[in-house]
């Protein structure tokens, strides 16, 4: 039994206001479904809040993702869930650190042999991490939110072009994170890993 809001959360699915990082996540490794709100009257001294209680079955088997690969690609779908994600992906500080990452791996791979996964992505700057932003109620859109796409120079930089190019290959580049699926994220994620950008 939790909150309710947090347990609606929890079972929220594409589209839905509630829609967020914690959604994806849980329901990535677990099938969850909401059973039965409990009102705040049942309790002795009755709650600010109501609550609700939610069916948690992990999966079996596991997905076969890396978790680290996975939350730091899901933080930046969701640094505001309502913006589409080609303009996620063309802010400065995402390009940068994706970039940076990107060129550490292929500084590392040919002279250690090292895997994706052994190069962690620094992502605490894309947000307070004591304040999840994805939790917060992001109603805004495009044309009220300030979009720092990184376009410093009339040319596109290489790399800036070949995560876009991920982006319209998959027909992504209009989409955005609070309307996609489990099934959407995880294709996306291959799609960047094959072309070799990572996430941790």
């Amino acid at each position: 039994m939790f909150q309710r809001e947090f347990a609606m959360r929890l079972v929220a699915q594409p589209g839905d206001t509630l829609y967020c990082r914690l959604s994806v996540n849980t329901q990535l490794y677990a099938r969850v479904s909401h059973l039965l709100k409990v009102g705040k009257n049942n309790f002795r001294p009755p709650p600010k809040v109501d609550s609700s209680v939610v069916r948690i079955e992990p999966r079996k088997p596991r997905p076969q993702v890396n978790p680290k690969e996975w939350d730091g690609f899901i933080r930046i779908c969701f640094i505001r869930k309502n913006k589409t994600l080609g303009s996620i992906f063309r802010m400065k500080n995402v390009l940068s650190l994706l970039e940076k990452n990107y060129k550490t791996l292929q500084a590392l791979q040919p002279s250690q042999g090292i895997g994706s996964s052994d190069v962690e992505m620094d992502i605490t700057g894309l947000g307070d991490s004591k304040d999840d932003e994805s939790m917060d109620m992001d109603d805004r859109t495009d044309n009220e939110m300030e979009l720092d796409d990184g376009d410093t120079h009339e040319e596109v930089s290489e790399f800036k072009a070949k995560v876009l190019s991920v982006l319209n290959e998959g027909n992504f580049y209009e989409k955005r994170a609070s309307k996609l699926t489990q099934e959407e994220f995880l294709y996306l994620l291959s799609r960047f890993n094959m072309a070799g950008i990572h996430f941790s």
